[in-house]
């Protein structure tokens, strides 16, 4: 008899625990995707509800700042999936080392020009833009030269290329529209910048209280404020130079100990679900589908006649060139 409530105790101990005991994926991404008003939540819940376990997401910084972080773990990372890299950071992911084939059969992509990558995997896609707000800039400039000599009082806010996709989006933008004479421009332009952000979010912020002009952004930022807030004053400015696109990609790290769950979230990452999610809530282009359900904002939205982009293999040295030339204007 006492054997047999000394087992019965046991199994009222040990069943609870067990049932708690569900693998954890862990994703590392920046810090709006798992904001409250970001795709993080929805994602959370809606991957869990078809894999048996936890999803776990941890904000590691804009997207230069999540490479950052992987490459100073290294093979130590707790991370099996990195999302939130972009095309512009694709090549220096893959010479870490750390990444690994995703082995996905995914659907084609939709992305302007196409995505193929055996590594890394698009999820959503955009166009760079200036956001201002009509009630405070009636004349918005229409491209870089027009930035460049608009009134004094046409300030910017931006994001650092070292630590920001967007930072590294504007660094590689004026590049490409500028070649040799970037650095020309960088320094013209730097007495606009009101204040260099560590990422995204912060620089947002900041034009929103008012304390820029026109912040880096995206043309699908004010499709946010006419949803969400019902609010039709912020505008992207249409540059006439062309708008450079930004490819979001998340990828599977070599070290990670779930990889077969690591595989189902890039495969659920593609499908309708979390591409339907994405518009309203990460304010992007899904990577997927024809967009055809898109909210009706979204049809009055920029679209830019150019597109502009560099190819991933070629970015690290025209960014190295661009770096260099973006820090002595500022500095001065």
């Amino acid at each position: 008899m006492k054997h047999l409530l000394t087992a019965a105790a046991f199994s009222l101990i040990a069943l609870p625990a067990m049932a708690e005991e569900k693998p954890e994926l862990t994703v590392y991404t920046y810090d709006s995707f798992i904001s409250e008003w970001g795709p993080g939540p929805a994602v959370e819940k809606a991957f869990e509800a078809i894999c048996d376990c936890d999803l776990k997401l941890v904000a590691a910084g804009d997207g230069a700042s999540l490479l950052g972080r992987v490459r100073l773990e290294g093979k130590r990372s707790e991370a099996d999936v990195v999302l939130g890299l972009d095309a512009n950071l694709v090549a220096q992911a893959r010479e870490t080392g750390l990444f690994v084939p995703h082995g996905q059969d995914l659907p084609e992509s939709s992305v302007p020009g196409g995505w193929e990558d055996d590594t890394f995997a698009a999820y959503d896609w955009g166009y760079f833009a200036f956001v201002y707000d009509e009630t405070r800039l009636e004349n918005p400039p229409t491209s870089f030269d027009d930035l460049l000599n608009a009134p004094d009082d046409v300030t910017i806010v931006i994001q650092d290329p070292r630590t920001s996709t967007p930072g590294l989006g504007l660094l590689l933008w004026v590049k490409h529209v500028y070649g040799d004479e970037a650095d020309e421009v960088w320094a013209k332009l730097a007495p606009r910048i009101v204040t260099v952000t560590k990422g995204w979010w912060e620089a947002y912020s900041a034009f929103l209280e008012g304390e820029a002009m026109m912040a880096l952004s995206y043309t699908t930022s004010p499709a946010y404020h006419v949803i969400a807030e019902e609010d039709g004053t912020k505008r992207a400015a249409a540059f006439s130079d062309g708008h450079y696109m930004q490819i979001e990609v998340a990828g599977k790290l070599a070290a990670t100990d779930q990889p077969e769950l690591a595989d189902q979230f890039l495969a659920f990452m593609a499908g309708e679900e979390f591409q339907t999610i994405i518009p309203t809530t990460n304010w992007m282009y899904p990577a997927y589908g024809t967009g055809a359900d898109l909210p009706e904002a979204f049809s009055d939205l920029v679209t830019p006649e150019t597109s502009l982009i560099f190819k991933p293999e070629d970015t690290p040295a025209i960014r190295e060139e661009a770096l260099a030339g973006w820090l002595e204007a500022l500095s001065k």
